[in-house]
């Protein structure tokens, strides 16, 4: 599936695109909470374990982020993770861990 044709975040997920968009907010990072009302599902984390919703929002490529990499910890009003990986200042993956299913 291209990614303009996967799923918007806010449309599957309403209340987890809300909460992601506040902690985004708190954060500071004004440039991906702009940006995160448009991240698609392009595919979710085939790991299996069953703490672990996270999901790619760009296509996997196999090799490392490398140099325009980062990760942005936020604050997630459950008591898990939230983790971003940034490249070139787009979010591609989003590392949702320890939380109620997504909705």
């Amino acid at each position: 599936m291209g990614v303009e044709r996967a799923q918007l975040v806010r449309e599957r997920w309403p209340t987890f695109s809300a909460e992601l968009y506040a902690a985004l907010r708190r954060a500071g990072e004004k440039r991906l909470r702009r940006s995160s009302k448009r991240l698609r599902v392009v595919q979710m984390c085939p790991c299996g374990d069953d703490f672990c919703q996270s999901f790619h929002t760009a296509p996997r490529t196999g090799k490392p982020y490398g140099p325009g990499h980062r990760n942005v910890w936020l604050g997630p009003p459950w008591a898990g993770y939230l983790v971003l990986d940034v490249v070139d200042g787009r979010i591609v993956y989003v590392e949702v861990l320890y939380r109620a299913p997504l909705s």
